[in-house]
């Protein structure tokens, strides 16, 4: 019994310690023996509990899933539906600062690594239905008008890009008014609110004053 909570707490810190490098300088830069090093094992001893570096990304990818889960489904009792996503957004853009490296580096960890890859497709296109559920949800609770199904895509679209390439374009664009926190919930509810009805937008504003944009 001892043994596996050793492993356990080992693991976790293979995967703290990862998190933790592949944020400050990127996935490419950090190999299994830098992470070995910074917590103080042998490669051996990493290699034991991950095969490789695929493996740990995996690993980080399903606690990342496992969390954001948790933040669509857990819900603040007798809150509305913007009330609802206005906090889920909050979570998300903090969340994508936990684990930044994974939207900074999107593109090359797709690429390198087909069974992430696989995950990050299936995982968009749970989220899209996730998001569906949602949107129903404030147009029946007259919070948002109905929309021609061509553009209510369009804007599904949209917000995904701006949630996967959030991080991203603070690095390339580095803009100071989209460079602090909260600027990205804003910006998503730039795209929606003009699609919201005057019951909609009267919510929106109160739920902004209420919880602001920041956690």
């Amino acid at each position: 019994m001892k043994g596996n909570t050793k492993k356990i707490k080992t693991k976790d810190k293979i995967l703290l310690s990862a998190i933790e490098k592949y944020n400050e300088v990127g996935v490419q830069s950090i190999t299994s023996r830098h992470i070995a090093n910074e917590i103080g094992i042998s490669h051996g001893n990493l290699d034991y509990h991950y095969k490789t570096k695929e493996d740990i990304i995996l690993a980080i990818y399903d606690k990342m899933r496992s969390e954001m889960s948790d933040y669509f489904i857990s819900r603040k009792e007798n809150s509305s539906s913007v009330e609802h996503v206005h906090l889920l957004l909050i979570q998300l853009e903090e969340f994508q600062y936990r684990y930044r490296f994974m939207n900074l580096d999107v593109l090359e960890i797709s690429r390198a690594y087909p069974r992430i890859s696989d995950l990050l497709k299936k995982t968009s296109e749970y989220r899209k239905q996730q998001m569906n559920v949602l949107f129903q949800e404030f147009i029946d609770d007259e919070f948002m008008c109905n929309i021609e199904t061509e553009v209510y895509e369009n804007i599904q679209h949209i917000l995904r890009i701006i949630i996967t390439f959030w991080l991203s374009q603070r690095e390339v664009l580095a803009t100071e008014k989209y460079t602090e926190k909260g600027s990205m919930v804003k910006s998503i509810w730039a795209v929606i609110r003009p699609y919201l009805t005057e019951k909609g937008k009267t919510e929106l504003e109160k739920t902004v004053a209420q919880y602001g944009y920041i956690q």
